[in-house]
């Protein structure tokens, strides 16, 4: 089996002092998160994304007056307190997607880290780097020790303006000491409004961000409590080799 890989940054490649910091604030955790589908299953998801998307956010959609297969919705957008408390078609849909993703033989996945180095030490495009390289891995060791025959697996991530450099990166993981030999080529990066799949991912990536900061700085984020209550426990059951580090 190949599998696919669709995976959108969360949280904040920044420094994070606090939340009350006045400069460095905005999230305690950063890493990567989406979906792994079979092949023969991607133009299946995406199709069924593309149409409960339609029928969630039509209003809107209808408002933007753009075509809907070009319309996004960011997840950091979609998955606020607010909606989820207010729209129990969020929550529904939430679960849905997880059922369908697991249903079709993928995967959800997420990575990451606490960014926890003084602003000084901080270097956001090493940290990129990084995560990419164990994004690859954990999914290279789903690929190689998990599945039986060995599975392989092709990755695409949203566009990046270092795009040169994680290529590198990815390449230096495929034929250097890493041995990374599931990955079929390095990732290939794509315009986000123009694929449901990388959609998808972008609206796991949200919900994971919101969960990260929940897990790792409880008390200065009480109020995603509420994430963890409705989709902490369904998306840890549909995810592999997944985690955030301290």
């Amino acid at each position: 089996m190949t599998y696919i890989a669709y995976l959108d940054e969360f949280g904040h490649i920044g420094p994070y002092i606090s939340r009350d910091d006045p400069k460095h604030n905005d999230s305690p955790v950063f890493g990567l998160a989406g979906l792994v589908l079979p092949v023969e299953e991607v133009r299946n998801f995406a199709t069924w994304f593309y149409q409960r998307k339609c029928d969630l956010l039509k209003f809107e959609i209808e408002r933007d007056g753009i075509h809907p297969a070009i319309w996004e919705k960011k997840g950091s957008a979609l998955y606020t307190v607010r909606n989820v408390e207010t729209y129990r078609e969020l929550r529904a849909f939430t679960n849905r997607l997880f059922n369908k993703i697991t249903k079709l033989g993928g995967f959800a996945f997420y990575v990451g880290q606490c960014t926890r180095d003084a602003p000084a030490d901080h270097d956001p495009n090493a940290l990129y780097r990084h995560i990419l390289r164990e994004a690859i891995k954990r999914i290279d060791q789903h690929c190689d020790e998990d599945c039986d025959p060995c599975d392989r697996f092709l990755l695409a991530l949203d566009e990046h303006d270092q795009r040169s450099e994680l290529i590198t990166q990815a390449a230096i993981a495929m034929y250097g000491m890493d041995q990374r030999r599931c990955l079929v080529e390095p990732p290939f990066q794509v315009e986000s409004h123009r694929y449901q799949t990388m959609q998808a991912a972008d609206w796991i990536s949200g919900l994971v961000g919101r969960l990260g900061a929940s897990w790792k700085a409880p008390d200065e984020y009480p109020e995603n409590e509420i994430f963890k209550t409705y989709f902490a426990a369904r998306l840890n059951r549909c995810a592999v080799r997944s985690g955030i580090r301290d």
